[in-house]
């Protein structure tokens, strides 16, 4: 470990602009995946009964209450708070039209607004999982021609305890890339399971509500 900070500090600004640039996009990656974590803990099931709460209930004041219980994630809530929505006064121009295009309006719109919820990290944690990997190669093979420039700037020609260590060092940063890389492609795979099988029960509780509510 030691040896890798020596390393580190010796070595030239792309180097260490590579290793900092690797840090900073295993940071990012983990702060997202912990927060899709917790964004899906409840996962498909969670918005199940979030719907079948709200269709329980007796009116739509009682739905909605009853489908925040469990809907921690508000990710069901914006499709049912449609329904209230276009039922409002027409104040604004968006909220213009006959009752059935307000309606459709107001869904898609509360549909759209839990699709950006759902998808929102999974970019970066693609970016990182197909990046990383060579950004770590890059900083190997940087740290590799770096060392043997330095070494032959050097008394004594090359000998193999000049190079081992350099080199080695160097092929360090492959491994960090992929270290990097590994974790952000098995959640966005997890991930991106998981916000499908959402995405189709919340498409389909939208049909619904346009069905059971347009005038």
């Amino acid at each position: 470990m030691g040896g890798a900070a020596d390393r580190f500090i010796q070595g030239d600004g792309i180097s260490r602009a590579i290793a900092v640039l690797l840090l900073l996009m295993s940071i990012a990656s983990w702060v997202t995946i912990l927060w899709k974590a917790w964004l899906l803990r409840g996962g498909t099931r969670a918005v199940l009964h979030a719907i079948a709460a709200f269709w329980h209930a007796d009116e739509l004041d009682a739905a909605l209450h009853a489908a925040a219980r469990f809907d921690r994630a508000a990710l069901v809530l914006p499709q049912a708070q449609a329904v209230r929505t276009a039922k409002e006064p027409a104040s604004r121009l968006e909220a213009s039209g006959d009752g059935a295009l307000r309606l459709t309006r107001a869904l898609r719109n509360g549909l759209h607004s839990a699709l950006r919820r759902l998808q929102s990290g999974q970019i970066l944690l693609a970016t990182v999982g197909a990046t990383a990997p060579f950004v770590g190669l890059l900083g190997t093979v940087w740290g590799i021609h770096h060392a043997l420039a330095t070494i032959a700037a050097q008394a004594g020609g090359f000998t193999i305890d000049k190079v081992a260590g350099p080199v080695g060092e160097a092929l360090v940063m492959t491994a960090f890339g992929l270290a990097v890389a590994i974790p952000a492609v098995l959640a966005y795979n997890v991930f991106s399971r998981v916000i499908a099988r959402i995405e189709a029960e919340l498409e389909g509780f939208a049909h619904d509500l346009l069905a059971r509510f347009k005038p």
